[in-house]
């Protein structure tokens, strides 16, 4: 069933809250990339129904089936982002029950997998002293990247889960990892538009204001975000940590090009010295062919 996102179904008051700030009238480019992670998480911090739309989406679920959404980490947003707090990932209690842990990543460190099952892991991990293993709550990783984790598989959105790779039984319906590959918008499948997953994947790409106001018409959440961002980029002091991050990124790019060339480089040198080594190698043989045929 295709679920329709109303402002009737919405039941929120977040509209009123930021009914005064007129992002209608902003036009050309945003000034903050809506991959930032900082932004993201200011976002989903900020604005309930957004995150409650988002995590409906990802995990594929209607608006009258998501009671609560509760951020378990919020940091002091507009604050200085230490070394310790770099990870700006988002755990979330879904409904008093199950545990979500939301991360926005934007360049390829080559360890999503394991630092994905790493999370997991912690999170599935959640039993009290006294608790009985049964009471193991569900646990869900989701990633939002900015990448495409495997190149030669691409997927827009992936889901995965522990089952036998025989009869593909599942081992237990209670973890479950999912990626959402920004960049595979156009790989989308009639069930990731029925959940509106190409809209949320749209806003993350989107670079201007004319699109957002696009997306709007057609999504009452992707209109709450758009509401919510405009006035977070008002405020001066989130803005500067957003910007920090964008440095980050840039350094981080920056350090793995470097690498990249000093590599390629490196490659070059060691065919290089394979072809000397095989000049050398001929030279010599031919030298002893010539001393052979001398001394008979």
């Amino acid at each position: 069933m295709h679920h329709h996102i109303t402002s009737e179904t919405s039941n929120h008051s977040a509209s009123s809250t930021f009914s005064n700030y007129e992002w209608h009238s902003a036009t050309g480019p945003l000034a903050i990339p809506m991959t930032n992670d900082y932004l993201f998480r200011a976002l989903l911090q900020t604005n309930s129904f957004v995150l409650k739309g988002l995590i409906g989406a990802l995990l594929h679920l209607a608006p009258w089936e998501i009671i609560s959404a509760i951020i378990n980490n919020p940091i002091q947003l507009g604050e200085s982002i230490d070394d310790k707090s770099f990870l700006l990932d988002v755990s979330v209690t879904l409904n008093n029950r199950s545990l979500i842990n939301l991360e926005m990543q934007v360049i390829n460190e080559h360890n999503w997998p394991e630092r994905s099952l790493s999370y997991l892991c912690r999170t599935f991990d959640n039993l009290k002293p006294g608790q009985d293993y049964i009471d193991v709550r569900p646990t869900f990783q989701i990633g939002l990247l900015n990448f495409t984790l495997f190149p030669e598989y691409p997927e827009f959105y992936s889901i995965y889960r522990f089952m036998n790779i025989k009869n593909h039984i599942i081992y237990s319906d209670k973890i479950q990892l999912s990626v959402l590959d920004l960049t595979c918008i156009h790989l989308a499948t009639e069930e990731d538009k029925r959940y509106h997953l190409d809209d949320w994947a749209s806003l993350f790409k989107a670079v201007t204001w004319e699109e957002l106001k696009m997306l709007s018409k057609r999504n009452e959440f992707i209109k709450e975000a758009s509401n919510t961002v405009y006035r977070l980029s008002q405020e001066e002091q989130i803005r500067l940590q957003c910007e920090a991050r964008e440095d980050y990124y840039r350094r981080q790019l920056t350090v793995q090009n470097i690498m990249k060339r000093q590599e390629e480089e490196i490659a070059q040198l060691t065919s290089e010295k394979a072809a000397l080594e095989q000049q050398l190698s001929d030279a010599l043989k031919a030298i002893d062919t010539l001393t052979v045929k001398g001394n008979g």
